[in-house]
């Protein structure tokens, strides 16, 4: 990352400069000072600053490159923008204005344009919100332009000649970092897969615009309208994409924290049985399962009840009708109220049983096998629940009361039963960690690992510490974020299985040499064979298949037989 270059008070919040090197960073950061008073990077406020002259830009000119050496010395040069770069497909806009009375509808099909669109820079990103950081639950017994037309389906493609290209079809990630496609460059996928994939990345409707739920949206609009929308634009891609290069036979899909709980609900989507087949492959990275209520529960009832009471709607004769008439600003501001006081580290709208799109709860279709799909590959992290508890406060509660405010709709019996199967494993502060990783992310991916028994399936951990959510998305967007562990062949190791498993549904294919071990087929009754990503204390890759603790799984069959009670 780059944000601790020039605000380096940010650090406890934010990493070291991963190249501390005083000369760098005066260069890198008087760029921006010297244009904020002069309107040219090239004044000199420090007059030796190691910045060469700097050329104004214009299609396939100079840009400057800040880099450093293999002996960590400062390389600051004059580079020209690669015009291959400039020739690819960088988004198109697939869908027509979701606002007015299209608000909370399913997605139209956008109206015919036969000029030439604008396609050169990056749509608006969705309107989002933060987790919940109240610390009891209250439904207890960057500067980024935002939009909300903004459902858009960016593409990158690897040449101007490509033909029948795997395809690649990514999630954004929708509320635990970011969701703006402009930070997801598919270059870097494109790179990794040796200009083997086309990279589709989908940006949908988020928060109360995508997710608002109850009886008063099923009558007059459409339930999980954010899911609807990335349907629409797997349909989009099945029927277009051999135009760009791509193969609609060969399509996988991949999401990232929600995003990865969004490719979840399109395996289990339809009961297991989309037509016509959208994707023959899914990559789960941090599978995501919050509670997920029947539409018209209790909870979900409720939060559309605050909606219409913070909009002004509540005396409206048409509630809809009202919140479609509102400005967008008064339901982003609900949005956030609302997602804010929700229980600390819980998102308030997410996808819901509808009955139809998604007929049952998600865990009751994978344990009777109806998904759609060929073959999964899905990697958790080792700590995937520690940034959504805080962990200022709960080394104060213990496990039996953290359980009944994560679910609460558990009595005293789940959550004794909680604090039996936790209260090993280390301190109050450990065991809620391990729990909120657990119920939500970790077990819901030998769940959807299971449901492909008999189809294909892979496991992995990313456990570079610190092992936490998210920690691995520099690896495989460089563009974006900076690997903590710069070893090229564990990155390129981990990178590659990705791309390896979009191209060929197997992670063992090598697109280039790589230090992975063979990666075995994972599978509940005979093998439990996942490949750990880790490193050793001296600083060396550590890539080794092991086997899944026998204690984690019988945690998991816990949060499987309690799953009408999580709601998962």
């Amino acid at each position: 990352m780059n944000a601790e270059y020039y605000f380096p008070s940010l650090i406890p919040l934010l990493n070291f400069p991963i190249f501390n090197n005083t000369d760098f960073i005066d260069a890198f950061t008087q760029s921006f000072i010297a244009f904020a008073i002069s309107l040219d990077p090239n004044v000199k406020v420090n007059p030796h600053s190691i910045t060469p002259p700097w050329t104004k830009w214009d299609a396939g000119q100079t840009e400057m490159l800040f880099n450093k050496t293999d002996a960590n010395q400062p390389i600051l040069e004059p580079i020209q923008t690669s015009a291959e770069l400039l020739e690819r497909c960088r988004f198109w806009e697939s869908q027509g204005s979701l606002t007015g009375d299209l608000r909370f509808r399913a997605p139209q099909p956008p109206a015919n344009i036969s000029d030439v669109q604008q396609a050169s820079s990056m749509p608006d990103q969705c309107f989002q919100a933060w987790f919940g950081s109240s610390l009891t639950n209250p439904l207890e017994a960057r500067a980024v332009t935002s939009s909300e037309d903004s459902f858009t389906i960016p593409a990158t493609l690897p040449g101007p000649r490509v033909k029948n290209s795997p395809l690649l079809s990514g999630f954004m990630v929708a509320d635990t970092l970011r969701a703006e496609a402009s930070i997801y460059n598919g270059e870097d996928i494109i790179n990794q897969s040796n200009r083997g994939v086309v990279v589709v990345t989908i940006q949908y409707r988020l928060g109360i615009l995508g997710f608002l739920s109850g009886e008063k949206v099923k009558a007059n609009g459409a339930l999980n309208a954010g899911l609807l929308d990335q349907d629409f634009a797997f349909r989009w891609v099945n029927k277009h994409i051999s135009k760009f290069g791509g193969d609609p036979s060969k399509v996988t899909i991949w999401g990232l924290s929600s995003g990865a709980g969004s490719v979840l609900q399109h395996v289990v989507a339809n009961n297991g049985k989309t037509t016509p087949q959208l994707f023959r492959g899914a990559i789960t990275s941090s599978t995501f399962l919050p509670s997920q209520y029947n539409y018209n529960d209790r909870v979900p009832e409720l939060l559309f009840s605050k909606v219409v009471a913070q909009t002004n709607c509540t005396t409206a004769a048409d509630t809809m009708a009202c919140l479609r008439s509102v400005d967008i600003s008064a339901l982003q501001t609900a949005n956030s109220q609302i997602n804010n006081e929700g229980f600390y580290g819980t998102f308030s709208f997410v996808p819901v049983v509808d009955g139809s799109f998604i007929a049952q709860r998600p865990t009751l279709s994978l344990l009777q096998k109806k998904v759609n799909g060929e073959a999964l590959l899905s990697i958790t992290n080792t700590f995937e629940g520690v940034l959504f508890v805080d962990q200022d406060s709960a080394a104060t509660v213990n496990a039996t009361t953290y359980a009944l405010d994560l679910f609460p709709k558990f009595g005293p019996a789940q959550a004794g039963a909680v604090n039996s199967l936790y209260t090993d494993l280390g301190t109050p502060l450990f065991q809620e960690n391990a729990i909120q990783g657990e119920s939500i992310f970790i077990c819901p991916t030998y769940f959807l690992l299971r449901a492909f028994a008999g189809r294909c399936a892979f496991k992995g951990e990313f456990a570079i510490p610190p092992g936490l959510h998210a920690d691995d998305y520099g690896y495989y967007w460089p563009s974006s974020s900076t690997p903590a562990f710069q070893n090229a062949d564990f990155i390129n190791a981990f990178a590659q299985s990705f791309t390896a498993f979009a191209i060929a549904l197997d992670p063992n294919v090598k697109l280039s040499r790589t230090i992975t071990p063979p990666w075995d087929k994972w599978n509940a009754m005979t093998s439990r064979t996942e490949m750990l990503f880790n490193k050793t204390e001296a600083d060396a890759p550590l890539i080794k298949a092991v086997r899944t603790s026998d204690a984690l799984l019988k945690r998991c069959e816990f949060w499987e037989s309690v799953g009408a009670l999580t709601a998962q």
